[in-house]
């Protein structure tokens, strides 16, 4: 029986690697990578993406498009794990757990986004709110996040990890133009009128994310409160293997969030936090921003490639 063959276009970089530890060994399928010399070989690469049943794209946003530029065979299928495709109409978004049917849709496509890590945290909180008509798609939506630096790539993670380097900040906001990549994506994919505003930060740890949603019930429909907030998400991921809702008791128990505890993992903890006499709500999302941020995501959707 002939094995299925997925190549991992920029294997060195820090989701490809990530990708490439998580399948290697794997007796089920038939992994390809190119040597280092070979790595930025335009006809290697071609050769390679055209040969195999499933390309994982690891790349830059434009050395993305260019490899998708590579493909004529027609049953090359694509996973791209890059900023490139997420918003673009001819693609699926690799989000399985967003909407009823979407894992069957991501099995059946031939080009599959991977999300961003901050828009899964956002879309995962948001989206089953909006589409139950409990968040106005006009709400003026501040999102704030902190991720470990590996977020920040390979850049970020020598500043911090190189001892040829000053000690970097234990802790960074960034962003501040207000031009995030990811917002667009997160706008589009839970349908909000208008762009959320989005702060984004690094901590001085490897990996991990926490990412918060303030809610202020004032703006909501009479009779939204906390309690149906947290039953609209309980709902939507109640049998959603990756996905977590923290009982709201156990909600009320916490008194932080640990942006690590989940490191290593495919899986998001998502939490609803009430203060019903100040009439507020606080949504928070907790997730490896390597794990179902980023190269998690892709082999959780590779599997449900590979399925088909």
């Amino acid at each position: 029986m002939r094995l299925p063959t997925v190549f991992i276009d920029g294997d060195q970089g820090t989701t490809g690697l990530q990708i490439h530890d998580r399948l290697r060994g794997r007796p089920d399928l038939q992994l390809v990578t190119l040597p280092a010399d070979a790595r930025k070989d335009a006809q290697r690469r071609e050769q390679a993406i055209n040969e195999c049943d499933i390309a994982i794209l690891c790349l830059p946003d434009g050395a993305a498009r260019e490899a998708v530029g590579f493909i004529r065979n027609p049953n090359v299928r694509v996973i791209d794990a890059s900023s490139a495709h997420r918003t673009q109409p001819q693609w699926v978004y690799g989000f399985p757990e967003m909407a009823e049917g979407h894992a069957q849709r991501i099995a059946q496509a031939r080009r599959v986004t991977n999300p961003g890590c901050y828009p899964t945290g956002a879309i995962a909180l948001l989206l089953p709110l909006v589409e139950a008509g409990l968040l106005p798609l006009d709400y003026p939506l501040a999102i704030h996040a902190i991720s470990g630096y590996s977020g920040g790539g390979r850049a970020a993670i020598d500043e911090y990890e190189s001892n040829d380097v000053p000690c970097a900040a234990p802790f960074k906001v960034y962003g501040l133009a207000l031009e995030h990549k990811h917002t667009p994506e997160i706008q589009l994919h839970t349908g909000l009128a208008h762009r959320p505003l989005f702060v984004p930060s690094y901590g001085a740890y490897r990996q991990g994310i926490v990412l918060t949603v303030p809610i202020d019930l004032r703006l909501l429909a009479v009779g939204v409160d906390g309690e149906r907030l947290h039953a609209c998400l309980a709902r939507h991921y109640a049998n959603a293997r990756h996905v977590e809702v923290v009982p709201l008791a156990d909600a009320c128990a916490m008194a932080h969030l640990d942006p690590q505890v989940l490191n290593g993992t495919n899986d998001m903890r998502l939490g609803v936090f009430v203060n019903a006499e100040r009439g507020h709500v606080l949504l928070s999302a907790v997730f490896d921003n390597l794990g179902k941020g980023a190269s998690g995501a892709a082999v959780q959707n590779l599997e449900l490639m590979l399925a088909t």
